[in-house]
C-alpha cells in the first residue's frame, strides 16, 4: 500500500470522529489532511495554536497570503467569521478545555496512553510546540499515524522516547485499524479488511485486546 493511500485512509477515518459544532486542532503533517474529509454540511471550527480559529481550505497556488499561516508554517485561509488573536488567548482556549478534539501524529504511543511525538535524543528538533498543552487540554486526543516506521513498532508496551504527555491518548487510527486506550490496555475496535488480526498484532508491540464487537474499518 503506497503512503498516499495510507494517509488518505487514516485521515478519512479520523474525520468520522468529528461532530457538528466541534472545535478541533490538527497537528502538522498527516493530521492536517483530516480537514479535507469533513462533510460540507458539518460545522467544525478549526483552531491553530499560533492564534486563530476558523481555518479554511488551503489557498490556491499564487493566492497565498504569507501572513496567514498555521502552526506548521503552511499558508492557510480563514473562513468568514474566523478570528485572529495572540498566543496567550490561543493557549487560554487550549488550557481552558475549550478544544473538543486534537489530532496529532506520534513517534510512539503505549498501552497506558502515553505519547512521545516531539523528539529523538541526539537529533535536532524544532521543539514541542503546543503539543504538550493540546494533549492535556483537549477533551479527546486522537493519534493519526502510520502503524509502523520502516517496519519498527510505534505502538509499544512502554514508550522509550521522551514523553509529550502521560496517559492522555484516547484513540489511535492507523492504516491497519482503530484502537481505543482503556484502563485495561489497547482495544482493537475496527480492522482494515486488508489485514488479519494476527498481522495487526505482529505490527504492534503492545498486546492488543480484540473487541467482542470488532468491525471492518471503512477504507
Amino acid at each position: 500500500m503506497d503512503r498516499a493511500k495510507i494517509k488518505e485512509i487514516i485521515a478519512k477515518r479520523v474525520a468520522k470522529e468529528l461532530k457538528d459544532g466541534d472545535i478541533v486542532n490538527l497537528g502538522i503533517g498527516l493530521p492536517t489532511m483530516v480537514a479535507n474529509y469533513v462533510p460540507e454540511d458539518m460545522n467544525v471550527l478549526f483552531q491553530s495554536e499560533n492564534g486563530f480559529v476558523g481555518l479554511g481550505p488551503a489557498p490556491l497556488q499564487e493566492e497565498e497570503d504569507q501572513y496567514i499561516v498555521n502552526a506548521g508554517g503552511q499558508c492557510v485561509t480563514i473562513l468568514p467569521g474566523g478570528a485572529f488573536f495572540d498566543s496567550s488567548i490561543s493557549f487560554g482556549i487550549i488550557r481552558g478545555g475549550h478544544v473538543d478534539v486534537t489530532v496529532l501524529g506520534a513517534l510512539q504511543v503505549d498501552e497506558e496512553g502515553n505519547l512521545a511525538n516531539w523528539m529523538i535524543p541526539g537529533k535536532m528538533v524544532p521543539g514541542m510546540g503546543g503539543a504538550m498543552d493540546l494533549v492535556v487540554g483537549a477533551k479527546k486526543v486522537i493519534i493519526a499515524m502510520e502503524h509502523t516506521v520502516k517496519g519498527n513498532h510505534k505502538i509499544l508496551k512502554k514508550c522509550n522516547l521522551p514523553l509529550t504527555a502521560a496517559k492522555e491518548v484516547d484513540m489511535i487510527v492507523t492504516e491497519m485499524g482503530v484502537m481505543e486506550i482503556t484502563n485495561k490496555g489497547i482495544v482493537l475496535t475496527e480492522i482494515n479488511p486488508e489485514f488479519t488480526v494476527e498481522q495487526v498484532q505482529e505490527a504492534t508491540e503492545a498486546k492488543l485486546i480484540i473487541s467482542d464487537n470488532l468491525v471492518d474499518m471503512e477504507v
